[in-house]
């Protein structure tokens, strides 16, 4: 029988606001990078000194901390791997997320204190593989996406109970072979395997016939064009039974490159509802509603029960929600000091919602600005406000209302 595990929650932390958003929220790991050899080229990313911060406070928290070293380098780039590699063993990052043999080699001799997992980036989706690097030294791997949960539990059951396995549970997903594309650097000079990549699979396309150039044709289907490499995000918080029966050790968030909002929120949602499972609990549906308060591509479970499909609707992203103000402070009265985000007033309706706070719903009264004076309401981003809340909060709760943002 497949031993149960309780998976850990592994978020995404793009800079070290989106750290702290995941760590607050309730991740038992975040995955960062520095400012190199990493796969989110235009994530915020870290500097040494704001990587031994993050990982400093990750530690203070009880969170592990992972770091990606998971592009594929050129010979002449890894001349500057070793003094980041120690860089990284010396600020007591936990574990490195690497893709390439090299790479891995070399960690294993400069950053002896960090466990090597394996990026999905190698597309490991068979149990002679995930044995061959557990065998080399690799504590965990991180399996390709584009496995199916009875494949899943077939490597469980055939490799060391030794060996962690990780695999994505939520987020964007990749019309390529775990990620491996060159249509980005084909099409605009920015290379996917160096975590630059354009996202040309979302484009827009028409046809165009060779002998007609400049007459283009389009190929129906919606009235906005065609999507024809397109692809939906992944979700599974509604299907965490099923993963922690499959034997996995860690589910990880996909949105290094996304907002804190969306780091904090995804974060939460998860961590509330991987804890109801394990405890045998129905999960309280309001969690698995917060999924949809972040802006996203139309869900569907990857590759999971099997091949998702084509899906040729619009790419653009469902945007419903809008964050107004975050939480700066909040007395035990409820008298909260906020940092406004987009313009909102007095009497509107809106959300609230904060680390291990349920969301819930208020009417904006009659705010105060730094002085004191009546404010209904607030223009300029980043202003410091006061407002009466029904009940305390925490610390980084957000303030949204609902808006559509999507796009036409």
């Amino acid at each position: 029988m497949m031993m149960r595990r309780k998976p850990e929650l592994l978020a995404p932390a793009g800079d070290m606001e989106k750290l702290k958003m995941a760590v607050l929220y309730g991740a038992d790991a975040v995955y960062l990078a520095g400012t190199a050899f990493g796969m989110r080229a235009f994530a915020g990313n870290f500097t040494p000194d704001e990587l031994r911060e993050a990982v400093r406070f990750a530690h203070d928290h009880g969170v592990r901390t992972h770091v990606t070293v998971n592009t594929m380098p050129r010979g002449d780039e890894l001349k500057a791997l070793p003094e980041h590699l120690e860089t990284l063993n010396d600020a007591d990052v936990d574990a490195l997320i690497i893709a390439d043999l090299g790479v891995f080699t070399l960690a294993g001799k400069y950053a002896p204190k960090c466990e090597r997992h394996i990026s999905t980036q190698q597309s490991i989706a068979n149990a002679v593989c995930a044995r061959a690097w557990y065998d080399l030294g690799a504590q965990r791997v991180v399996l390709a996406r584009e496995l199916s949960l009875e494949e899943i539990r077939a490597i469980r059951a055939e490799v060391p109970p030794e060996l962690e396995l990780e695999t994505f549970a939520h987020g964007a997903m990749c019309v390529s072979y775990s990620g491996r594309c060159l249509l980005s650097n084909y099409l605009t000079g920015r290379d996917a395997n160096r975590g630059e990549c354009a996202q040309p699979c979302r484009y827009q396309y028409a046809l165009m016939e060779e002998k007609r150039p400049g007459e283009y044709f389009p190929v129906f289907e919606d009235e906005k064009g065609t999507y024809i490499m397109n692809s939906r995000d992944m979700c599974m918080i509604d299907h965490l039974d099923d993963i922690m029966d499959a034997g996995i050790d860690c589910i990880k968030l996909e949105g290094r490159a996304k907002s804190e909002y969306y780091a904090a929120i995804v974060t939460g949602a998860y961590r509330h509802v991987i804890d109801a499972v394990w405890s045998g609990e129905p999960a309280d549906p309001v969690w698995r509603d917060e999924v949809d308060h972040v802006s996203h591509r139309h869900y569907s479970t990857g590759f999971y029960y099997g091949a998702p499909g084509q899906y040729t609707d619009n790419a653009r992203y469902l945007r419903e929600w809008q964050v107004v103000a975050v939480v700066e402070a909040c007395d035990a009265d409820g008298n909260a000091t906020l940092s406004l985000r987009n313009k909102f007033a007095a009497g509107d309706e809106v959300e609230v919602v904060g680390p291990d706070c349920r969301p819930f719903s208020m009417t904006v009264p009659v705010m105060y600005d730094a002085e004191g004076f009546e404010l209904r309401e607030p223009r300029t981003p980043k202003t410091v406000f006061r407002m009466k809340m029904p009940r305390p909060v925490p610390p980084l709760s957000f303030v949204r209302h609902k808006v559509e943002l999507s796009g036409r």
